[in-house]
């Protein structure tokens, strides 16, 4: 059995530390703790910084599929005719939880002067709450005040902002689609009032999206029995693209399947590309503090020189000292490794208690709720991306360590003991 192993583990051990009180190897010994605390920090900046922008995409994903849905179907031309026979077909499928049909519009509203464009969306409120969450983002009112034949309107909070309009008011809605006379062709129009406004956190909807009751809809933009598709809430959203082609395969020709990663694909892959940059930015801060180690180890060789001749003439081979001084670096890095995986775990579990925390010791909010939509700092902890993180940071770490151990494994003995 050889013991070569536990020997240069031993000596790489005793070297990391200090042993001599105001000598050299002290100040080394503070090199290799700042080199660990520096790992440690950029290890730790990391993994918090990858979990609050997964918390960022997950609570912006809510955002979005709280309006829209996980899949739809919707005619070829914009109009289904026999939408209650697709959706019976569809709602059988394993993985669909609920399904609900709807009218969407283009249209203008005016109120007091003001004039904005807006998506009208037609629904049914008891259906359309088993696929989106409108009601929990109701500012007044609630999706049951849309009643059919009362002409009831649902703004979104700054879609009412900009029209200067309340619940109670009276806005005109005008539709594309003209009344032809023998005078000429006049829009249609219809007065509605404004029975509830929804805050979703997304200007996309808030400032452009209206509710109204699918029939009432379907009466101002002369549709008949007709919607313009289908919106599906499945039992996990991931599933959504498998989910849409086994559906597309049963449904006719006549009938588009889509999914949310396909509608708000451009968005989620901005994001991604963005959650890929500030990996790649702060992997940067951690190879700087892993080979910080490089200067640790190049110092530590110079000052055991003399150390490495002695063993040299005792008859260690140029691969021991190699590996000597290989495990000294690979245990630095792994010690503010365990530091820094340790400590960003801890944080980024606990944001939520450490930013308030923060923010009442400053006197200051980082994300202001008048600024920001989203006030509160998300975090979302994915392990694989602790695992990436862990790999790459040791991989850097040891890749620091061949050339000062390389180095010290060319130390001629007789050049080192010359002037001993």
């Amino acid at each position: 059995m050889s013991f070569e192993t536990p020997f240069e583990a031993l000596i790489g051990l005793r070297y990391t530390s200090a042993r001599k009180p105001g000598g050299g190897n002290r100040f080394i010994s503070f090199i290799s703790l700042i080199s660990m605390l520096g790992l440690a920090l950029g290890v730790a900046a990391l993994i918090v910084v990858l979990s609050v922008m997964n918390g960022f995409q997950k609570e912006l994903r809510t955002r979005i599929l709280g309006v829209a849905s996980h899949a739809q179907i919707s005619g070829a031309d914009g109009e289904m005719e026999n939408w209650q026979q697709a959706m019976d077909a569809v709602v059988r499928h394993p993985r669909v939880v609920a399904a609900a049909p709807y009218v969407q519009q283009q249209g203008m509203l005016s109120f007091d002067g003001q004039v904005k464009g807006v998506l009208v969306r037609g629904i049914l409120p008891v259906e359309e709450d088993r696929v989106a969450d409108f009601a929990g983002h109701m500012k007044t009112g609630a999706l049951e005040q849309l009643q059919p034949g009362e002409f009831g309107i649902i703004l979104g909070a700054e879609l009412a902002y900009a029209l200067r309009a309340f619940t109670g008011d009276k806005v005109t809605l005008i539709a594309p689609q003209g009344m032809v006379t023998p005078a000429a062709v006049l829009p249609r129009l219809k007065q509605f009032t404004v029975v509830g406004i929804f805050e979703v956190g997304m200007f996309e909807y808030d400032s452009g999206l209206a509710l109204l009751h699918m029939a009432d809809a379907q009466k101002l933009y002369q549709m008949d029995e007709r919607v313009s598709g289908v919106r599906l809430k499945l039992d996990d959203l991931f599933a959504a693209p498998t989910v849409v082609r086994e559906l597309a395969g049963g449904l006719g020709q006549d009938l588009r399947v889509s999914d949310w990663t396909k509608n708000h694909a451009n968005f989620f892959r901005a994001v991604a590309i963005e959650k890929n940059m500030m990996f790649l930015i702060l992997l940067l801060i951690v190879a700087v503090a892993a080979f910080n180690i490089v200067s640790t180890l190049v110092m530590t060789v110079t000052d055991k020189r003399a150390d490495i001749a002695i063993l040299r003439t005792l008859g260690a081979s140029p691969g021991s000292i190699m590996r000597i001084f290989i495990l000294q670096g690979t245990l630095i890095g792994v010690i503010g490794l365990v530091m820094g995986i340790g400590g960003g775990v801890a944080l980024a579990l606990n944001v939520d208690v450490v930013v308030p925390f923060l923010e009442r010791m400053l006197g200051m909010q980082f994300l202001a709720k008048d600024v920001y939509y989203i006030s509160d700092l998300p975090s979302d902890l994915h392990w694989s991306d602790v695992w990436i993180i862990a790999v790459v940071s040791f991989t850097l770490t040891v890749l620091a360590t061949l050339y000062p151990s390389w180095r010290a494994a060319r130390v001629n003995p007789a050049e080192a003991l010359r002037y001993e």
